[in-house]
């Protein structure tokens, strides 16, 4: 087995939308980004690079490269996925949680967690999503930015 872990933050700027684990949130803000700034997905890919020791999503995906110009959450996370099956391994589980002031999202976790299912190619039973606000702290908590973490346990294939 192996463990990854995964962080990401990025400043919310009116004129984006927000995206999260694939899903389009209804707000006024969105991530700022050099890709399409879904904080959940990149937090989880950092979380599988980190699993198999293959650096992370800036490697990868270099926010200075112009091919990355708003690269979907979607191809990234395949991509990690991909390099950890070519590694042997499978996705046990992941545990993630989301920080935003605003909007809630509670009612969303269910579409987020089928999004992310069919994003990895995984059982949505194998995937937590939880919400949290920064209860007025930072800048998460004065509305200013999104943060999201992501832990993920890898199994070996043929040990599933």
């Amino acid at each position: 087995m192996r463990i990854g872990y995964g962080e990401d933050l990025h400043a919310l700027v009116k004129g984006r939308p927000l995206r999260i684990g694939g899903v389009v949130v209804p707000a006024d803000e969105g991530e700022q980004a050099h890709s399409d700034g879904d904080v959940l997905i990149h937090a989880i890919a950092d979380a599988l690079y980190g699993a198999i020791g293959s650096r992370d999503i800036g490697y990868h995906f270099p926010d200075n490269d112009p091919g990355c110009l708003n690269l979907k959450g979607e191809v990234i996370a395949h991509h990690a996925v991909g390099l950890v099956r070519k590694a042997g391994y499978e996705i046990g589980n992941l545990d993630c949680t989301v920080f935003l002031q605003q909007p809630k999202l509670s009612r969303l976790i269910p579409q987020i967690r089928s999004s992310l299912a069919s994003i990895l190619e995984l059982n949505v039973k194998r995937i937590s999503v939880k919400a949290k606000t920064n209860e007025g702290f930072d800048a998460v908590g004065e509305g200013k930015a999104i943060r999201a973490v992501a832990v993920v346990l890898l199994e070996k294939e043929n040990e599933k």
